[in-house]
C-alpha cells in the first residue's frame, strides 16, 4: 500500500476518543496525569504518528519498487515458491514432491565462459579467507549504502561448520584463469518445525556476487545449483531471509537497536538526537550500569549442555516457526564461538552465552548474543572508514513462562519412563533402510530430545498472568545482556521483533530501525506467521499476515449481501472504497497483538 502524496489533513480527536484515552491513562498512571492530556496534545501526537507511518511505508514502497524487477523475473516464476495470485492455502505442506536422487539433474548448471564451480573447504584457511574477502567487499549494505557487514573468519567458521554440514552446500564460482573467488552461496542443515509439521531443510545464507559481475546473472544460477546439490542429498525445503521482497514472504520482522555508545552512534550517523531532547539528555538516556544484578547469572559451561538443550527446545516449541536443535547443535551455536583464551584474554570470540543457575544447581534461564560489526563506509576519499561494534540478540529461554520448571518436568518424565532404556535412541531418520530422500518428515531428535517439546502452550494463547511473568523475567535477562555487551565494548545491541522480543524492546530502550527482514520458505506452502510487528505505527501493514487477513476480509465482504441499492458509478466507487477501508480495519483488528510477542522463533545470522 503506497502512502498518499497529498497534504495531510490534521487529525481530529473526538470527545469520545479523548474520554477513552484519558480513562486508559488514568487507570495506568493516575487521574492527575490523565487530566493533563489535552485535545491539542493528542492531535499533535496523532499527527506525528501519522507522519511516522507514512515515512515507514514510503521507505518500504521505494525499496520494493527498486526490487520489483527481481520479484517479477521469470526465474522466480519457475521456482516452487508461493506466487502472487495463488489460490488461498488450504493445506500446509510441500509444493513439489520429493524425488529420488536418480531423477535429479546429473550435471552442474552451466556458467558463463571463463568461470567454474568450486566447493569451498572451510577447514582450509586460504579458502575461508577468500570467502571473507568476497563478502567484505560485496555483501549486504543498508539501503543508503552507508553500512556493510564486516565478517570475520571466526564468524564464518562458526556459521558454516554447523553439525552435519555438507561441503557441497558451500558453493563458489572462481575465475578460471586467476582463481579469484567472485561468487558464493552457502547452506547448512536445519531441522525446522512449521506449526505442527517437522521438516529437514537447508538454511541458505551469504548469497554474494562480486559487484563487477552483477550483469552476468550469476545469482539465479547459484540458487539453482545449490538446490540441485540439496536434492542430491535428499533435502527439498529451504529457509532464507532478506530485506527485499520476492515471492513470497512467510513472515516479516523489524530491526530494533539499543544504543550502548550513543556518542559514537551519533558521530557515525547511525542515530540522531530526537527532536526536543538535547545531546546530554540523550546520552543519559542510554547510560548502562557497570555491573549486572541478576542472581545466579554466569557464563555457560559445557557441563550445562543437557539442561540448556532441554530448556531451549521447550521454549522454542511455543512458536509457530522454529528450529529444532539437538544437543550437538546447541553446543555448536552457543559454545563453539566463545573463542580461545590467550594471556587471559578471549581471542576470536563470536558468541556470548550466559545462564542463570538457581541455588539447587538448576539452569532456569538462558540469554545469548553474537558479534557482527559493520563498516561505516567513507563518504569521500579523505574520510576514514569506521567500525561499528554491533552485537545481535541470539537465542534465549526462561522457565518463567512455564507452570512447571523444566528441570522438574524432565524429572517427572524420566521417572515415568525409568524402565525405558531407549530414551536416547535415535529416530527412524537414522535408519539406513529408509532412503534419505524419503526422510523429510522424520525428526533427527532422539526420543529424549523430542520429549522436551511435550505439553507446551502456544505463545498466542498464553494467559495474561503468564505473559506478565515472562515480560518481567525477560526484562531482567535483557538488562543483564545489555550490561554484558557494554562491558565488552559494543556500541549497539540489535534485535528483531521475533520470539518474545516485543515484551522487552520498549522497556530496554530499543528504538525502531529502518530495516525489515523477510523470511522465506522454499518448496513449502504455509499460511503467514506473525513477525511481532505492530507496536509502531505503520508496521502491521508490512506483515504478510496482514495481507492474508485483509484478503480474507475482502472475500468475506464480497460474499455478504449488499445492503444498499445500486447507484451511480460514483456511489459504486465510494462503496468500493468503504469496503477496502473496512477490510483494512478488519485485518488490523484481527492481527495478533504485537505486545504479546510473535509466532516466529527463528533467529538467522
Amino acid at each position: 500500500m503506497a502512502p498518499s502524496k497529498k497534504a495531510k489533513t490534521p487529525a481530529k480527536v473526538t470527545d469520545e476518543a479523548l474520554d477513552k484515552i484519558q480513562s486508559t491513562v488514568a487507570a495506568e498512571h493516575g487521574n492527575e496525569i490523565a487530566s493533563k492530556l489535552s485535545r491539542d496534545q493528542l492531535t499533535s501526537i496523532f499527527n506525528a504518528l501519522s507522519l511516522e507511518r507514512d515515512a515507514v511505508l514510503r521507505d518500504q514502497d521505494i525499496r520494493q519498487k527498486a526490487n520489483k524487477a527481481l520479484a517479477d523475473h521469470k526465474f522466480w516464476k519457475t521456482q516452487p515458491v508461493p506466487k502472487p495470485g495463488d489460490a488461498p492455502v488450504q493445506e500446509e505442506g510441500p509444493i513439489e514432491a520429493n524425488v529420488a536422487p536418480g531423477d535429479v539433474r546429473k550435471e552442474p548448471y552451466p556458467l558463463p565462459k571463463d568461470f567454474e564451480w568450486v566447493y569451498i573447504d572451510i577447514d582450509n584457511k586460504k579458502e575461508l579467507e577468500d570467502v571473507f574477502e568476497l563478502l567484505s567487499g560485496n555483501y549486504v549494505e543498508d539501503g543508503e549504502a552507508s553500512l556493510r557487514f564486516k565478517y570475520s573468519a571466526e564468524f564464518l567458521f562458526w556459521v558454516l561448520k554447523h553439525p552435519g554440514f555438507t561441503k557441497q552446500w558451500h558453493l563458489g564460482v572462481r575465475v578460471t584463469s586467476t582463481r579469484k573467488l567472485v561468487a558464493f552461496i552457502s547452506g547448512i542443515p536445519h531441522e525446522l518445525r512449521v506449526r505442527n509439521q517437522s521438516l529437514h531443510s537447508v538454511e541458505i545464507n551469504f548469497l554474494c556476487v562480486h559487484k563487477k559481475l552483477r550483469s552476468k546473472r550469476l545469482a539465479p544460477v547459484l540458487i539453482k545449483e545449490v538446490t540441485r546439490q540439496c536434492h542430491l542429498t535428499g533435502i527439498f525445503q529451504a529457509i532464507y531471509t532478506g530485506g527485499i521482497v520476492i515471492p513470497t514472504p512467510v513472515s516479516c520482522a523489524r530491526y530494533y537497536h539499543r544504543a550502548i555508545n550513543p556518542r559514537k552512534l551519533l558521530e557515525v550517523g547511525f542515530s540522531a538526537v530526537p527532536k526536543g531532547m538535547d545531546r546530554e539528555a540523550y546520552f543519559r538516556r542510554y547510560e548502562v550500569p557497570k555491573e549486572t544484578n541478576l542472581p545466579g547469572l554466569r557464563e555457560m559451561k559445557v557441563e550445562d549442555l543437557a539442561q540448556v538443550g532441554r530448556l531451549l527446545r521447550r521454549y522454542l516449541r511455543r512458536f509457530d516457526l522454529a528450529p529444532r536443535f539437538n544437543d550437538d547443535e546447541v553446543r555448536h551455536i552457543l559454545l563453539s564461538g566463545r573463542g580461545t583464551d590467550v594471556d587471559g584474554k578471549r581471542q576470536g570470540q563470536v558468541t556470548w552465552t550466559y545462564v542463570v543457575e538457581d541455588d539447587d544447581g538448576h539452569i532456569t534461564d538462558l540469554v545469548s548474543f553474537y558479534t557482527l560489526p559493520s563498516t561505516v563506509l567513507a563518504k569521500g576519499p579523505d574520510q576514514p572508514e569506521t567500525i561499528l561494534n554491533a552485537a545481535y540478540l541470539f537465542y534465549y529461554a526462561t522457565d518463567a513462562v512455564f507452570e512447571t520448571p523444566t528441570w522438574a518436568a524432565v524429572s517427572e518424565r524420566h521417572e515415568a519412563a525409568a524402565a525405558d532404556e531407549q530414551q536416547d535412541e535415535k529416530s527412524k531418520y537414522f535408519d539406513e533402510s529408509v532412503e534419505h530422500w524419503k526422510k523429510t518428515h522424520l525428526s533427527g531428535l532422539t526420543k529424549r530430545e523430542l520429549g522436551d517439546e511435550e505439553n507446551v502452550t502456544n505463545w498466542e494463547v498464553e494467559d495474561a498472568s503468564t505473559k506478565a511473568k515472562l515480560k518481567k523475567r525477560l526484562n531482567e535477562l535483557m538488562e543483564a545482556a545489555i550490561v554484558i555487551a557494554a562491558q565488552h565494548d559494543f556500541d549497539v545491541l540489535n534485535g528483531l521483533t521475533v520470539m518474545d522480543n516485543q515484551l522487552f524492546l520498549e522497556q530496554q530502550k530499543f528504538g525502531p530501525g529502518d530495516g525489515f527482514l523477510r523470511y522465506y520458505l522454499f518448496n513449502w506452502r504455509v499460511l503467514p506467521i506473525a513477525g511481532g510487528m505492530g507496536n509502531r505505527i505503520g508496521e502491521a501493514e508490512l506483515d504478510p499476515l496482514f495481507d492474508h487477513l485483509r484478503e480474507q476480509e475482502i472475500a468475506k465482504s464480497a460474499q455478504a449481501p449488499s445492503t444498499s441499492a445500486a447507484g451511480s458509478a460514483g456511489s459504486s466507487s465510494s462503496r468500493d472504497r468503504e469496503a477496502q477501508e473496512r477490510a483494512f480495519k478488519g485485518a488490523l483488528d484481527r492481527m495478533p497483538k504485537a505486545s504479546l510477542g510473535s509466532g516466529n522463533g527463528v533467529v538467522m545470522v
